[in-house]
């Protein structure tokens, strides 16, 4: 009887072993998954491929295009509407004034920003997928809904472009052509800061011309 016994426990110990250590259909329960698709938009706008390009040259200044992980700079924002709609940007996209855009000369496509207004302090975030504005006094164009966003109504403004890497849930919005919530305004001191920063850039040529 304790042979039997004996012979019993040992059997079903290895039974416990061979389920402890098995795995059914080459499946393990709770290991890794594979990662998800890079994520699209409805209308089919992906942040991959990234774009950089080689160097390109319009009436007679040479861009070079890079990749630049803390980009920051001051300029002159301008901003385009309705008569490019529906045409290609330069990463293959559709254009849409109503989104919340914008075209740079050398950022890859696509990017996202912080745009600054130097007049009021109010900062929103927007995705790059155009070159542009082809003028040496501007800085980056946006798009008539981001111009909106950002409060800017004149042809020409002064603005902070700062490269940033947002959540993924806010890349989706833009990606989509839907805003997301302003960010903390800028205070007054780094305002200043700035400022005194653009007042060794030139004034572009027409301020009060149209955009």
């Amino acid at each position: 009887m304790k042979s039997i016994g004996r012979k019993t426990g040992l059997i079903a110990g290895a039974m416990l072993l061979l389920v402890g250590c098995g795995s059914f259909g080459d499946e393990r329960p709770g290991g890794p998954t594979a990662s998800p698709a890079p994520a699209q938009s409805a209308n089919g706008v992906s942040d991959t491929p990234v774009k950089i390009g080689a160097p390109y040259t319009i009436g007679g200044t040479t861009y070079t295009p890079s990749d630049i992980a803390d980009y920051d700079d001051v300029g002159y924002a301008s901003w385009y509407g309705e008569e490019l709609a529906g045409r290609p940007t330069a990463n293959g996209e559709i254009f849409d004034p109503a989104g919340i855009s914008a075209a740079h000369k050398t950022l890859p496509l696509p990017s996202y920003v912080e745009v600054t207004a130097l007049d009021t302090g109010r900062t929103i975030l927007v995705r790059i997928n155009d070159r542009g504005p082809m003028v040496g006094d501007r800085l980056i164009d946006l798009s008539r809904g981001a111009a909106e966003q950002l409060g800017l109504s004149a042809a020409v403004s002064a603005v902070r472009v700062r490269r940033t890497n947002p959540p993924l849930a806010e890349r989706a919005q833009l990606r989509a052509g839907q805003p997301v919530p302003e960010r903390i305004a800028t205070p007054d001191s780094l305002l200043s800061i700035l400022r005194t920063k653009l007042k060794a850039m030139p004034v572009p040529n027409a301020l009060a011309g149209a955009p």
